[in-house]
């Protein structure tokens, strides 16, 4: 069986990665290290995540604002312990001017800057020195905000989509009166996070929470979706931070409470990014390129009219647009279904391989005896091929393909998220007791997957040594299962009784 790109999964998982981004259009390098370009298929799949997440987290009461990509360093120097999680990160603007000087552009001496400004890594500090201003009552409680935006983080390794020196996120910051609020916000939005993730994304991913060596820098408590790539390797796709009163107390968010008495806010921060789309790739596709769930696909069903004349034939076009016109008018997932007549001057069947690459949910071909007998060809994403290897097109009247295509696009949403779940839930390894079969499980097969195992959660210098000793292994704690079984033994690490379970994995 011949694939659409050049490479398969089994053969270089890495690179067949790079050939599905650039195959199926979805971005490419800007020239700027770091940076990419995101095409208008990409950009496409990210504005239907944009869409259906913005109106699940206006759903809970947030509102969406802006705030500015410059940060003043002093910002950052007010929370030590944030403004080091991120310093080698940080992007700084210094000057303001540039001069000619020896033929060349440079910094203008007499433009510095009076103070430096951070290219925003993240909005806690100058969210929360807005907090400070609006927060004076706890009758202002609690403060429920979003932004969707982009931010800066110099990486030193990057790869598209998933680890970027520049990329686009949404980001909610709250304020609340009292900690058991806070907490139950944290909590409400990692959800959020997990049921889009499940039901807009067919993305099956594990919600729980960080050990304390993985929480956001200046947090109490850090939450995370993870989800699984083919390889067997953990993506962290989404989190939800609990901040106690840590920035609120840099930041002086401090309210009258109803008795009239000062106290700090309690806040919270959470977001998602592009990276989402990465786990898309590395969980949906497959040796002939992307395969885009139909909730998140720009356009979910591609009509291909098979045009070998030119000038058009017009009994094709005439046929494809009534077909459009009439797809048009039907509902899929409470919203109408988003259809494309590709009337583009190449081959069919250049065309047809395209969007397969692209991974459009439902391709449909026309030519001249589909006119003639009033029928379709329909190619489903979801199952390419027969068994026997060849394409398993099915040519189908045109008013049956009509009656049953909203159901087909439910089917195919539904069938990839069963087939991650499958792949997820088999490759879970729970019945690890000692570090020597740990090390053995992931020594043996590099796409083993995860293995959860008996957690005593050691802090200090106990912590640190299990650390080092993953490191040494290329593996990491991921997060607590908050659906994990109780604990009923000794750590595996420490050897002292374990407290709750703990996933372990490569990550990206």
């Amino acid at each position: 069986m011949k694939h659409a790109l050049s490479v398969t999964r089994d053969q270089d998982f890495a690179a067949w990665y790079q050939a599905v981004i650039s195959e199926a259009d979805l971005a490419e390098e800007s020239g700027v290290r770091g940076c990419m370009v995101i095409r208008p298929w990409g950009y496409g799949i990210w504005e239907r995540i944009q869409a259906l997440l913005d109106a699940e987290i206006k759903r809970t009461g947030h509102e969406n604002c802006y705030f500015p990509l410059f940060i003043p360093l002093s910002y950052f120097e007010k929370e030590a312990e944030h403004v080091d999680g991120f310093a080698k990160e940080m992007a700084v603007v210094t000057h303001h001017r540039l001069i000619q000087k020896d033929g060349r552009l440079v910094p203008d001496p007499e433009a510095k800057l009076e103070e430096p400004l951070v290219v925003r890594p993240t909005s806690e500090t100058v969210i929360g020195a807005a907090f400070s201003r609006w927060v004076q009552s706890w009758r202002d409680l609690p403060v429920l905000i979003n932004q969707w935006a982009n931010v800066v983080r110099w990486e030193m390794r990057t790869r598209m989509f998933l680890r970027t020196s520049e990329f686009l996120w949404q980001e909610g910051h709250t304020a609340h009166a009292s900690e058991a609020e806070a907490r139950e916000e944290t909590l409400k939005m990692l959800e959020v996070y997990r049921s889009f993730a499940e039901d807009c994304l067919a993305l099956p991913v594990v919600a729980g929470e960080k050990p304390e060596n993985e929480r956001f820098p200046g947090a109490v408590a850090t939450y995370s979706i993870e989800a699984m790539m083919q390889d067997g390797k953990a993506l962290q796709a989404g989190t939800s931070h609990f901040l106690g009163t840590t920035f609120s107390f840099a930041q002086n968010i401090r309210f009258q409470n109803s008795e009239g008495q000062q106290e700090l806010a309690q806040t919270t921060s959470w977001g998602v990014s592009t990276r989402m789309i990465g786990g898309v790739i590395m969980v949906h596709g497959d040796d002939d390129g992307l395969r885009v769930p139909p909730r998140i696909a720009p356009h979910q069903i591609v009509i291909v009219p098979m045009l070998r004349d030119v000038p058009e034939d017009d009994a094709i076009v005439d046929y494809c647009m009534a077909l459009l016109v009439t797809l048009q008018k039907l509902d899929a997932f409470r919203e109408p279904v988003r259809v494309l007549l590709d009337r583009r001057p190449a081959k069919a069947a250049n065309k047809r391989w395209g969007w397969v690459k692209k991974g459009a949910p439902i391709i449909v071909e026309v030519g001249g005896r589909d006119v003639a007998g009033g029928n379709v060809s329909v190619l489903r994403r979801d199952r390419l091929y027969k068994d026997d290897g060849k394409l398993d097109s099915a040519v189908v009247a045109k008013d049956d393909f009509v009656a049953t295509a909203t159901d087909m696009l439910v089917e195919i949403q539904s069938a990839l998220h069963t087939q991650a779940t499958e792949r997820l839930h088999s490759n879970i390894e729970r019945s690890i007791t000692d570090i020597d079969a740990l090390k053995s499980y992931f020594a043996a097969n590099d796409k083993s997957g995860w293995a959860e195992v008996q957690w005593s959660k050691p802090t200090g210098a106990g912590l640190e040594k299990v650390v080092q000793w993953l490191k040494g292994e290329k593996l990491t704690l991921r997060n607590v299962p908050l659906d994990a079984a109780a604990a009923d033994g000794a750590c595996i690490f420490t050897g002292d009784e374990a407290v709750e379970r703990v996933l372990v994995g490569r990550s990206y």
